[in-house]
């Protein structure tokens, strides 16, 4: 179903924004400080490996305040029992779409023209409803047409639905590449100007669009620095940005405090990426022990969206990609979980991402389960989307692990997560920012 449920959208018209993030609360009425003690059975604090037992969290308007085995609990405190859950900070996903769907992507996709533009951001309202429930509380999105994303980040941020908190990035790239989001339509089609504003050519280019997507209200940058597998008619291999052209990109976005993701699937175009001082490459189907080596040194994270991989030959499989993407698929696929496997095995630096949006939103966390096929240990892959995917944004003081200070951004799960890393697909219990949205595996509404 790709709509809100009717509660949601009497909730959305009745209340205002204040009224609408208690309610979801729960929380007792009286006073303006909203304290709540957790009682956790085990706890996956994201510090580290470990698991400990039987602690409590205590959550002050929003914030963690303490967490240990005799926290001092107010007597006011509301009191949440998950002494039989594992609780876990609320997971990052670094790769997201959620304005986007997968009928977007089949042979079709001239249905844009007959759409209204606004028509992606009220998708994005589903989509984020059931990512919360999910389990994942912070998302990178990166890119979405025109402004969707944008006036959906700032929609959840107002309170007026739900979801997970968003970074939301624009992305930008040269004449014809991946994230010209003309590449490949018929000049005459439509007033594809509108759909090119982050277009460039050249380093003194780059500059100023990077400087103008911050304008027009980027938390992050994206650059494609190759094509893409879903492309309809640039090759995978080559790069599709100049070394220097991404070093002023990256440098200008730098200066603006602003971090950088490069899409990317081709060595070379990684290779020029890396070096440029890019902050992750989201994807990265082809690496190399060289390129392994330079990602170690450098401190650049690997985002490695395998969910995604996983979706595309599915769709590919099943005669619903345009030919392009599908003889593309067929070519990359093979070589993707062997580049994953050997950077795995270095250690080079992990963030959490799936590229939700090649398939339905909600779904996330099956990527869990992918990367501990992959070689990752269980405590390794939850770490990617806490703690690491926190360090990747620059977050790392609000988000990614349950300590004093932190938003308290919690979830919950029956059983133990580093004995069966699946059971993350059947999410329980879910809190953003002191607010509960899901328990004892149900919205709360």
């Amino acid at each position: 179903m790709r709509l809100l449920p009717l509660c949601t959208f009497l909730l959305l018209f009745s209340l205002t924004p204040p009224e609408l993030h208690a309610q979801s609360a729960g929380t007792p009425a009286g006073g303006d400080e909203q304290i709540t003690a957790i009682e956790a059975g085990m706890l996956f604090d994201g510090t580290d490996e470990e698991m400990v037992e039987n602690v409590t969290i205590l959550v002050r308007d929003g914030r963690i305040e303490a967490v240990g085995p005799d926290v001092d609990v107010h007597a006011n405190a509301e009191r949440i029992d998950l002494s039989g859950w594992t609780v876990l900070p609320g997971f990052i996903d670094m790769h997201t779409h959620l304005t986007g769907d997968p009928e977007d992507l089949g042979a079709d996709r001239g249905a844009f023209l007959f759409r209204y533009p606004e028509r992606p951001a009220l998708v994005g309202v589903h989509n984020a409803d059931v990512t919360l429930m999910a389990g994942f509380t912070t998302v990178r999105d990166v890119g979405a047409p025109g402004s969707t994303a944008l006036a959906l980040r700032d929609a959840i941020a107002e309170g007026w639905v739900y979801g997970p908190r968003m970074i939301t990035a624009i992305s930008l790239g040269t004449t014809g590449s991946h994230c010209d989001r003309t590449t490949g339509i018929r000049p005459g089609t439509a007033d594809l100007d509108q759909r090119r504003p982050y277009v460039f050519d050249g380093p003194q280019e780059a500059e100023a669009t990077v400087r103008r997507a911050v304008r027009d209200g980027a938390d992050m940058i994206k650059v494609c620095a190759t094509a893409g597998v879903l492309s309809l008619t640039d090759d995978i291999g080559p790069a599709q940005m100049t070394f220097e052209e991404l070093e002023a990109g990256v440098a200008t976005a730098g200066m603006l405090n602003r971090r950088v993701a490069a899409h990317a699937h081709g060595l070379e175009g990684i290779r020029n990426a890396v070096r440029a001082g890019i902050t992750s490459i989201d994807h990265g189907s082809v690496l190399d022990d060289e390129v392994i080596q330079e990602m170690i040194e450098r401190g650049t994270w690997l985002v490695p969206t395998m969910m995604a991989y996983e979706a595309v030959v599915e769709m590919a499989e099943a005669g619903f990609l345009p030919p392009g993407p599908a003889q593309k698929t067929f070519e990359i696929a093979p070589q993707v979980v062997e580049s994953h496997r050997r950077a795995f095995a270095a250690g080079v630096p992990v963030a959490f991402g799936t590229d939700a949006g090649v398939f339905e939103h909600g779904r996330n966390a099956r990527e869990f389960q992918l990367m501990v096929e992959a070689g990752l240990s269980p405590a390794e892959a939850l770490l990617s989307a806490t703690r690491n995917a926190a360090d990747a944004l620059g977050m790392s003081d609000d988000l990614g692990t349950v300590e004093a200070g932190r938003w308290a951004d919690l979830v919950a799960v029956r059983g133990n997560p580093l004995d069966d890393i699946s059971i993350l697909q059947e999410m329980g219990f879910v809190m953003r920012e002191g607010v509960v949205y899901k328990r004892d595996g149900q919205p709360v509404r």
